[in-house]
């Protein structure tokens, strides 16, 4: 393990940046999954991070010393920082002061979309995404297509959000989606409060793609015309719809349910 003091070091420096500026990260190509969960759920589903950064004192927490310890084992990199400069690198407020920097997964977009998929088209807000990702990756869902303007899925706060659901999942971004659902071998189901189709009278036994739109304008027109249906979320109340997260994971899972009794159907 090797310990660095000084806010001069050039390892802490560019640490700093990639802590701070979403450009330095997304130039870098590196992420950082800050805390005991993110870091654990790396180690267990991809392994070893490109350097694994703690607080000097976070090394008396046994959660934290016993992740260090597993990647010191498998020889990957160790730095300690004192606290006062950890503080800066952590957007985590009273957290355990345990920082992974790891290779942002870049996968092969596909040449068609053809199987069971989550398209998010302008969703801004982090949390939201964060949200979505979790219930996709709990659903059995593996792909999610962002279209420019969808909050960039390896930030700080998507990352918090999803606890870890980015480590079971493909994620393409920046990905104009309107000829992906043109060339789609599944249907694709855009989710619309003025849709005349009610998701629970939808069969979806079968791999569908779900359009999730901006949080105030919805999916845009060109892909509600392009769909291959339009579905709504009924609700009784008098609440005008239901948040972006809200509808995905009610689709999600009615489509799980369904699934899951495709067995029963045929016996």
């Amino acid at each position: 393990m090797k310990t660095v003091s000084s806010r001069d070091n050039p390892f802490y420096k560019d640490l700093k940046q990639l802590a701070t500026s979403s450009q330095a990260r997304r130039k870098a190509g590196r992420s950082l999954l800050d805390g005991v969960h993110l870091c654990q759920a790396w180690l267990d589903l991809k392994g070893l991070p490109a350097h694994c950064v703690v607080s000097e004192d976070a090394l008396s927490n046994p959660e934290v010393a016993a992740i260090v310890a597993r990647v010191e084992a498998d020889r990957g990199f160790v730095t300690a920082l004192p606290d006062a400069l950890f503080g800066a690198i952590s957007q985590v407020e009273h957290g355990v002061n345990l920082v992974f920097v790891v290779e942002t997964p870049a996968p092969r977009v596909p040449d068609v979309l053809g199987e069971s998929a989550v398209l998010l088209d302008g969703v801004q807000d982090p949390g939201n995404v964060g949200s979505i990702l979790r219930s996709a990756g709990a659903a059995g869902i593996r792909q999610v297509w962002c279209s420019p303007g969808t909050a960039f899925c390896w930030s700080p706060k998507v990352l918090r959000a999803a606890m870890g659901a980015h480590f079971v999942l493909e994620i393409f971004e920046n990905v104009e989606l309107a000829p992906v659902v043109r060339k789609a071998q599944v249907p694709v189901l855009a989710t619309s409060g003025y849709a005349a189709d009610c998701l629970y009278d939808v069969e979806l036994s079968g791999p569908v793609a779900w359009i999730l739109g901006h949080e105030g304008q919805g999916v845009s027109q060109e892909l509600l015309d392009l769909a291959s249906r339009r579905v709504a979320v009924p609700h009784a109340g008098q609440v005008e719809s239901l948040n972006v997260a809200a509808c995905a994971a009610v689709c999600f899972f009615e489509q799980l349910r369904q699934t899951r009794q495709q067995p029963q159907r045929r016996a």
